[in-house]
């Protein structure tokens, strides 16, 4: 049988060749350089403007591209079309393209004042370019918010110790910021307190599990409300991933989400996201090690090998289970973060690049930051092969609990119980999550202010009368986004959202490559435009094509013409996601009209201009 470290071996040998052959190459490319002043240090505000020291920025990058969708994509594809393909788009497409988008955005927002990839293309392109893409990304967000918000809920019911562990982590985190920025504490001394304070509450976790509705929980969770909570809106429609109490921890993150990004970054962000880089290097890093250790010296529970009721290959068409699944283009549109993900562009050109200290940590934080998204990833297969996946058409609330049973038997490899290793990385993805939530919602607040137009450094509360502060300030934007997140969950239709969410995601990175090409070409006629045009062409034609079948296959010929949808709601729900599926690529397509007409324009000048925006 196949032994599971050749998943591992697989990404480490072409993301070590992508990190120190391509990353390099692409660093002297746009020519970074740390004699030139960020954005960070140029509109220093003690409010989103903070110059971060590289580790503690490299935590909250990687804490927040890395959320659910790397862990739920690749299991979910292995179980439909085999572990062998989900593995090559992991390995291959990551360092080609993944890392590449989040680098160049990065990069870009660098020379750009710190701004969103929006307005990059808006510099080129013209208004109507900007407002699209802004448009596009914040539609896009608030899919990101809603199906973060149900996947953290979902392992809260599936794992209540978890629930514990993440309040005690998120006030270890407030209790740092304090102690980091006001008290200047020792940076070394608090590290070290504070991240054993962390592992700690894994530990409180386990022996007091809290659920807010009665449920089938471990012995000795403590229920703070009577009944299982079908009164709670949305409860019936999340009866098979957690009815009611699933159901009530979603408004209670989504409250989470809005208050913790109206806050200064210094509070929470910066702080907890350091905090719980540890908790992640510690979790991905250590069940790579301990697929090493357990294959070599046979330590684990259970053999490291892939289950035999796991192919190396479905099939084209995927698996029974699963329906009419085409390979291509699905699978790279299931397969989004741990590969390439829009949503990253979003952190890398908003929250990252007005932190960034130097240029050159670009580098580690943009590059190497996607690359360890992508071992999230393959750990995440890992412990889908070991485990096995009963139900390939199950996606999100199948998915999740495998991840940490799967992830439990791996550390035993290190002589960890089992029942400790599934708590453990469950609160690894919740970190992930929770992390991803915020910072989402942030992000959201910047497209609405360059949208609006807010001039760089400039922040507002929103508490007044006037429509423009309302809906850019800080703390009632988060309103916007939240609001609408909350009635697409407990709709019914989480399932569809996360196709949805698939789509615009994939889009959304074409879109983004699609602004770093524009931008090479007008900087300078002899930079070339492959390492971005390229995957921005594959990422246009696959999401596209994913699109069509959603809307036009699923949709349109199925639910409506064959009557699949049996019901109102079934019906309303395919109009709408049709709606939003057609809105989606005429965007896209709009864009990279105007696009490639700016880039055609530019080439075809006889004189090179100067970078636009490069200071």
């Amino acid at each position: 049988m196949t032994q599971v470290i050749w998943i591992i071996v697989a990404v480490l040998v072409t993301f070590t060749v992508g990190y120190v052959g391509y990353s390099r190459y692409l660093t002297q490319f746009v020519e970074l350089d740390d004699d030139r002043e960020t954005p960070a240090h140029k509109y220093e505000d003690g409010q989103e403007y903070v110059p971060s020291k590289k580790p503690v920025l490299l935590g909250h990058h990687y804490s927040s591209i890395a959320g659910g969708a790397p862990i739920v994509g690749p299991i979910t594809a292995g179980a439909i079309w085999g572990w062998v393909p989900a593995l090559l788009w992991i390995a291959i497409g990551n360092p080609l393209m993944g890392a590449v988008h989040d680098f160049v955005s990065l990069s870009g927002s660098l020379r750009h004042e710190g701004k969103s990839i929006g307005y990059i293309i808006g510099e080129y392109v013209g208004e109507s370019g900007k407002n699209m893409l802004l448009w596009f990304a914040f539609l896009t967000i608030i899919l990101v918010v809603a199906v973060f918000a149900l996947v953290v809920a979902i392992v809260f019911h599936a794992f209540p110790q978890v629930v514990t562990a993440s309040f005690i982590y998120i006030m270890l985190a407030l209790v740092f910021g304090v102690y980091l920025y006001q008290l200047n504490g020792p940076f070394i001394l608090g590290t070290i307190l504070f991240v054993a304070g962390v592992f700690g509450a894994v530990w409180v976790g386990i022996q007091y599990p809290v659920a807010l509705f009665a449920g089938d929980y471990p012995a000795g969770t403590i229920v703070l409300i009577g009944g299982e909570g079908a009164w709670v809106p949305g409860a019936a429609e999340l009866e098979g991933i957690g009815g009611g109490n699933t159901a009530a921890w979603i408004p209670i993150i989504m409250i989470y989400g809005a208050v913790a990004s109206a806050l200064p970054v210094w509070v929470l962000l910066q702080p907890r996201d350091y905090l719980s880089s540890f908790l992640l290097y510690t979790g991905v890093g250590g069940a790579i090690i301990a697929i090493i250790v357990g294959t070599i010296f046979a330590t684990s529970s259970e053999p490291l090998v892939v289950d035999e009721s796991i192919g190396a290959f479905e099939g084209f068409w995927g698996v029974e289970a699963a329906g009419l699944a085409p390979l291509f283009p699905l699978l790279f549109i299931t397969i989004a973060c741990g590969t390439i993900s829009g949503f990253h562009s979003l952190v890398s050109s908003g929250t990252t690049a007005k932190q960034l200290d130097k240029e050159s940590d670009a580098r580690l934080i943009g590059y190497g930051g996607m690359l360890g998204e992508g071992l999230l990833a393959a750990v995440a297969l890992s412990t889908f092969v070991v485990w096995g996946f009963a139900d390939p058409a199950g996606g999100i609330g199948a998915a999740l609990p495998n991840f940490a049973s799967g992830g439990g038997v791996i550390f035993t490899s290190l002589g960890i119980p089992e029942s400790v290793g599934a708590v453990f990385m469950a609160l690894v993805l919740v970190s992930f999550l929770l992390t991803s939530t915020d910072t989402a919602v942030r992000l959201g607040r910047y497209m609405m202010e360059e949208i609006v137009g807010t001039p760089a450094g400039m922040t507002t509360k929103g508490l007044s009368v006037d429509p423009a502060s309302f809906v850019r300030g800080r703390y009632t934007n988060p309103l916007i986004q939240v609001v609408p997140a909350y009635l697409l969950v407990i709709s019914g239709q989480w399932v569809v959202l996360w196709q949805l969410f698939g789509g615009a995601n994939q889009l959304l990175a074409a879109l983004a490559l699609l602004t770093a090409t524009v931008w090479l070409a007008n900087w300078d006629d002899s930079k070339q435009l492959v390492s971005t045009g390229v995957p921005m062409a594959i990422m246009v034609v696959i999401t596209i094509m994913g699109l069509s079948v959603l809307v036009f296959y699923e949709n349109l010929y199925l639910n409506l013409i064959q009557g699949g949808a049996e019901t109102t709601e079934a019906t309303v729900s395919s109009i709408v996601q049709m709606v939003l599926g057609l809105v989606l690529m005429i965007l896209a397509l709009a864009l990279v009209r105007l696009g490639y007409k700016n880039i055609s324009d530019v080439r075809g000048e006889p004189e090179t201009p100067t970078a636009p925006g490069d200071d």
